[in-house]
């Protein structure tokens, strides 16, 4: 009777090889390899062009009269419709989100948003927090990948939240993700948010989606804005046509000084 050849176990190493082969697999530091990649690929972009070409960067400001959420739309055909493929959503009347990743996950975690928002009108956040850290338990599924923006007003005043694919949720004055989060950053560490009206949110914001687009300047790009606070009522609408117009041509002449 021949013998039954060994069975091949993965060898597990500090750098993850073997212990990425599950979301559900911890490795002896307690890291999950299979959620960690996820969260840079969504900074950096994938390697494939597939995921590259969707990859963009989107920020947050909470200002002291609302919040403005922007984002740079990466235009990878001519032949799609100005305006469609929003990568803002509203959540609620009064909650707004945007997104850097995956845009078929992106409408994923908007609609459990929504359900969210109609059942529990407070702690949305924190909600989509577990139901991100969630897909990261069960080898059956994946975690997602996208990190999201969330921004609102209540009576409390103006919030900024961001939601990471590990689940990890933290409230900021300024945020940025996606592919050029370094550099929106250092730009809105720049800022003093806390003394900026929604309007003046809304022409620093242009500009520094100008300013982390130029190192991307092959690919064309739309400016998607929203905001939510004292100019709109309290509620979650798209910025003006003709501010953002005033908004993106500012961002131009900005972009021309700018070292």
């Amino acid at each position: 009777m021949l013998a039954r050849p060994p069975r091949h176990t993965p060898t597990m190493t500090s750098i993850g090889t073997g212990y990425d082969l599950s979301a559900s697999t911890y490795s002896p530091d307690g890291r999950i390899f299979q959620v960690n990649p996820l969260s840079r690929s969504v900074a950096h972009a994938l390697t494939r062009d597939h995921f590259t070409r969707y990859i963009s960067t989107a920020i947050g400001l909470r200002v002291k009269d609302g919040i403005v959420l922007a984002v740079e739309k990466l235009v990878h055909s001519k032949l799609l419709v100005p305006g469609a493929n929003r990568r803002i959503q509203t959540v609620d009347r009064h909650i707004g989100m945007a997104t850097a990743g995956l845009l078929a996950d992106g409408r994923n975690v908007a609609n459990r948003a929504r359900d969210e928002s109609s059942q529990i009108r407070t702690a949305v956040a924190d909600r989509l927090a577990l139901y991100a850290q969630a897909y990261t338990l069960y080898s059956s599924v994946r975690p997602f990948g996208i990190s999201t923006i969330f921004g609102g007003v209540d009576k409390t005043g103006p919030s900024l939240f961001v939601v990471e694919p590990s689940g990890v949720c933290l409230g900021y004055h300024g945020a940025a993700v996606g592919k050029g989060r370094q550099l929106a950053k250092t730009e809105l560490e720049k800022l003093r948010l806390s003394e900026l009206s929604m309007r003046e949110a809304v022409t620093e914001a242009a500009r520094i989606i100008y300013i982390v687009h130029d190192d991307n300047k092959e690919k064309e790009f739309e400016l998607e804005m929203s905001w939510a606070g004292d100019e709109t009522g309290g509620l979650h609408v798209s910025v003006p046509a003709d501010l953002l117009a005033e908004a993106e041509q500012k961002a131009r002449e900005a972009l021309e000084t700018f070292e």
